[in-house]
């Protein structure tokens, strides 16, 4: 089965690490993947595992989740999405012309990639598989939720939410497959040595709490250095493992429109600069990205995920392979991510001392970090497993892939 898989986003991140490693799993079951994506490090792994890849300056996204669906001044992100356009007809028909009879189904690896994933599937016309992995809008009335549900309907011979939160944002009228991200738990053939060194200068006996992901004002990251300044005048021993993506903020026209629109996210310079200010800096190690995240969870007692976007991600499971719990800012935690009190904790979003209250509890009491760790381990291992959900996201493809 030759399978396109369509990706927007240039960075290595959660959605193209969670497509790498279905990917992966997948080519065992006799999947041949090509590949679509934008220009970016997600392209250094796609290249691992692809027949073929094409890269491309952009791919036209229309985004409706719930945390950034347009809205105000978000409205301007649209300019962006028509200046890549040209670069979508362009790419899509350069794949039709390669791979013209090639191609037995189209995967759009993130639903806000529908438009070009419908251009694929009018050239193809090939069955179309949307991946939904961030929560959407919750106003199904709104005329851009009804027309997003609608062409789901329409034109995707299958829909898979990552969980049964994602799921839950989704028209009730959809027939929705949920089939968990997976991870593999596993170190590096070539471990990262600056890493390896950074990690070893962490304190024995603290409470090592990590953070993993891009440094975006989103994800919560300048919440858990407010967080630490509390704990710190608490005389806690914690120490603050952040690694993820360093990106500097966009200066000029284009750095003023996204702060006007409320989508500047790159703040490492006010995250070095409250750290110094809150004189944390013995206790914030700043790591940078690493391709070897295995070793980073293996030195790990609890990872926080204090984003804004009310759901699970990535590190929550990922860590827990280690046996490391999560405090995450989530209203309503569901059983197949995240069970209160014992796989972690749930707290409220943008609340530094929610967020420092559940540090201290861990750090308070380690046998719950034990407690709660194991459990949570127990669940990655059931719901996240990379060869068993690559068996069910293969056995979505064979129901609906007829061979001509």
């Amino acid at each position: 089965m030759r399978v396109l898989y369509i990706d927007g986003v240039g960075p290595f991140g959660g959605a193209s690490r969670s497509l790498f490693e279905a990917v992966r799993a997948l080519k065992d079951r006799g999947v041949k993947p090509y590949f679509v994506a934008t220009q970016g490090t997600a392209l250094d792994f796609y290249g691992q595992v692809a027949e073929e890849l094409i890269a491309t300056r952009g791919l036209t996204r229309f985004d409706n989740t719930n945390y950034s669906h347009y809205r105000g001044m978000r409205w301007l992100v649209l300019l962006r999405e028509f200046f890549h356009l040209p670069f979508t007809i362009l790419a899509i028909h350069q794949a039709h012309r390669k791979w013209k009879g090639k191609i037995d189904l189209i995967h759009v690896n993130e639903v806000t990639e529908i438009i070009p994933g419908l251009l694929a599937k009018r050239l193809f016309k090939v069955p179309m598989v949307v991946h939904v992995r961030s929560p959407q809008w919750v106003n199904q009335q709104a005329w851009r939720s009804r027309w997003i549900n609608g062409l789901l309907k329409r034109s995707a011979s299958a829909v898979i939410a990552i969980d049964n939160t994602t799921r839950a944002t989704l028209s009730t009228e959809l027939t929705v497959d949920v089939v968990q991200n997976s991870f593999t738990p596993r170190r590096s053939a070539t471990p990262d040595p600056a890493m390896l060194l950074k990690l070893e200068k962490l304190r024995t006996g603290s409470l090592k709490v990590g953070f993993v992901g891009n440094v975006q004002v989103s994800k919560g990251i300048l919440d858990l250095v407010e967080a630490a300044k509390l704990l710190n005048e608490q005389g806690a021993d914690v120490e603050f493992v952040v690694v993820g993506g360093h990106t500097r903020a966009t200066k000029g026209l284009k750095g003023w429109l996204l702060q006007k629109a409320g989508l500047a996210q790159d703040v490492v310079e006010e995250l070095e600069r409250r750290i110094k200010h809150y004189g944390l800096e013995k206790y914030f190690h700043l790591l940078g990205a690493t391709s070897d995240i295995q070793c980073v969870y293996e030195c790990l007692d609890v990872i926080a995920f204090p984003s804004h976007f009310d759901a699970p991600g990535r590190p929550v499971f990922e860590a827990a392979f280690s046996a490391v719990p999560s405090i995450v800012c989530v209203s309503k935690p569901l059983a197949d991510t995240l069970v209160h009190n014992q796989t972690g904790l749930a707290i409220p979003a943008r609340d530094p001392r929610a967020l420092s209250e559940a540090i201290r509890h861990f750090e308070k009491c380690r046998d719950e970090v034990a407690r709660m760790g194991r459990q949570a381990q127990q669940l990655a291992i059931e719901n996240f497993e990379p060869r068993r959900n690559a068996t069910r996201l293969h056995d979505i493809y064979k129901r609906i892939y007829q061979p001509t």
